[in-house]
């Protein structure tokens, strides 16, 4: 029985080329070697606008006076409420304040 599928499939797979195209498809070995090799483009990270809080800003939340009197932990929560005001995602971090990171548009 094997042999009969064989036979029908090599059958079928002879007759594909007869109404195969001339040239080689786009997703064969043969069309992407013919094609130009190009240099992967380069983007400067640089030239794109900064699009967190300005350090003004971030400055204006770490040294507001209201904050000064308040325990570590009420600080940290003052923190991340402002920063949230201010669309940053600030992620209570324990020993730095090295955290905040932009929050994603839903």
């Amino acid at each position: 029985m094997r042999d009969a599928i064989a036979r029908a499939l090599t059958w079928v797979l002879a007759l594909l080329p007869w109404t195969g195209r001339p040239q080689p498809g786009r997703h064969s070995a043969t069309f992407f070697a013919q094609q130009a090799t190009s240099e992967p483009v380069r983007v400067n990270p640089w030239l794109k606008p900064w699009r967190g809080p300005s350090a003004e800003m971030v400055r204006e939340i770490f040294h507001a006076e209201e904050v000064q009197s308040l325990t570590p932990e009420q600080r940290e929560r003052w923190w991340a409420a402002a920063f949230f005001e201010i669309g940053v995602d600030y992620d209570f971090p324990t020993n730095n304040i090295t955290g905040a990171h932009r929050v994603a548009a839903a």
